[in-house]
């Protein structure tokens, strides 16, 4: 029994013996059997463990009292609520469905944070009941919005303020979310930040704990996050000077690259918390203030490595290349409306032959899926046996972020169940969609 040769892309669990792909010690040809296809994977014992590391490592770089946020947004259900939340992490969100969740699964408010740009009443309401540890303001206007609130409630809300601080990092453009021109939080080089602390401490029925600072996405180079907590250690010790209040909270943010492709290496979160440790301790000897304490919301590295699709290939199609060469459309049972980013971002996945041994040679594939648009594509180049045939099950690893919180029923086609897989068992912990599920929306 081996693990795969990229141990990076795949789940923890995953092994191949002779050709047959396991995960936690179950055959993918059973899985499909029993759950169908697509269905979306998840290794809980995976899940487990890298939650555990990722709390292990800043709570061994920081201190103590180091908090790590899970990014509800990658994917959230009742089931990974409760794992994540054992596994000593708090869940950040950004909706009134997210903050439902975490709180159904029995998280308390406390350890539950909300984020978002445009947050309605209905959502600032629920956080003020449930008591939840933080409320992000994210601008001026909703200061005022979550004073008003609270007062009414009776409620005094903790709060920190997210820092456009200009430093940005990520894959594209969309997921780049520090710089000054997009709709994220606060500007510290045009004012508005230090305008927001100053109006929180005029407010009776706010709490303000601290600064927070996201710059982007799926990041492989550590040295902005340097860069950030530079800025956000500076604004500290200027409100300070100011107010003669030296805020006790960090919020560094996250936002840590996996593997995607074969060549693809993950960030040592280890390494990278030691060294930003450093960074930290260095800026605060240097502005002659304490440390805070420090929080942080990897995003999707806990959760997308942890999580595969499982595809069945139908239609295989050759196709002739201007240069000569023929690429092998392979067609799978599903496509963009199980995981859109390829489509949105031009994102690179990865495909393997799981149902049996591959024998013949390789060849240049693309894999497809069944949808009504030329874009419909899930990898856009793989080298995948020259004998890939219909019946045929293939799997896409790193999809637990953010395949099946951004799916659709495009083409009326219903959403993929999630299959939480652990070495005493496998049962569906998101069920699958059905065409009776879409029909009940439909009001004639």
């Amino acid at each position: 029994m081996t693990h795969p040769d990229q141990p990076a892309l795949w789940p923890a669990t995953l092994t191949i013996e002779e050709g047959r792909w396991q995960l936690g010690g179950h055959l993918l040809t059973d899985l499909a059997e029993e759950f169908g296809t697509p269905s979306y994977l998840l290794d809980v014992d995976g899940l487990r463990e890298r939650a555990r590391h990722y709390r292990n490592a800043f709570t061994e770089a920081f201190g103590p009292g180091t908090e790590v946020y899970y990014a509800g947004k990658a994917f959230l259900s009742m089931a990974v609520a409760r794992w994540v939340h054992e596994a000593g992490l708090r869940i950040d969100t950004a909706s009134l469905g997210e903050l439902t969740t975490a709180l159904a699964a029995g998280v308390a408010g406390a350890d539950i944070g909300l984020h978002g740009n445009n947050k309605s009443d209905a959502e600032l309401e629920l956080a003020l009941q449930s008591g939840v540890g933080r409320i992000v303001i994210d601008s001026l206007a909703e200061i005022d919005r979550v004073q008003e609130l609270a007062s009414r409630h009776g409620r005094t809300a903790g709060v920190m303020v997210r820092i456009t601080t200009g430093v940005h990092a990520g894959g594209h453009d969309f997921i780049a979310t520090a710089h000054e021109d997009q709709k994220f939080g606060l500007s510290l080089a045009g004012g508005a930040a230090a305008q927001a602390l100053e109006r929180i401490a005029a407010c009776d029925h706010l709490q303000l704990l601290g600064l927070h600072s996201h710059i982007g996405s799926q990041i492989l180079d550590p040295a902005g996050f340097a860069e950030a907590a530079k800025a956000l250690l500076q604004l500290r010790a200027e409100h300070a000077e100011r107010t003669g209040h030296l805020l006790a909270e960090l919020d560094l943010g996250g936002g840590y690259g996996i593997a995607y492709l074969p060549q693809d290496q993950e960030v040592d979160v280890a390494a990278l918390a030691a060294d930003l440790a450093r960074t930290c301790r260095q800026e605060c000897r240097r502005l002659a203030t304490p440390m805070p304490e420090f929080s942080f919301e990897p995003g999707r590295s806990i959760i997308g490595p942890s999580m595969l699709t499982l595809y069945r290939v139908g239609t295989v199609k050759p196709v002739p290349l201007e240069d000569g060469r023929t690429r092998w459309y392979v067609s799978v049972d599903g496509g963009m409306s199980d995981n859109i980013r390829p489509a949105l971002y031009g994102a690179d996945y990865h495909a393997a032959l799981v149902s049996r041994p591959a024998t013949a040679e390789p060849v240049l594939a693309r894999v497809v899926g069944k949808h009504c648009e030329s874009g419909d594509i899930v990898v856009h180049q793989v080298q995948l046996p020259g004998d890939i045939r219909p019946g045929d099950l293939l799997a896409v690893p790193a999809t637990g972020a953010y395949g099946r919180s951004m799916a659709s029923q495009y083409n009326l086609v219903p959403r993929p169940g999630v299959v939480a897989v652990a070495a005493d068992g496998a049962r569906e912990i998101v069920r699958r969609e059905t065409i009776e599920d879409i029909l009940a929306l439909d009001l004639g």
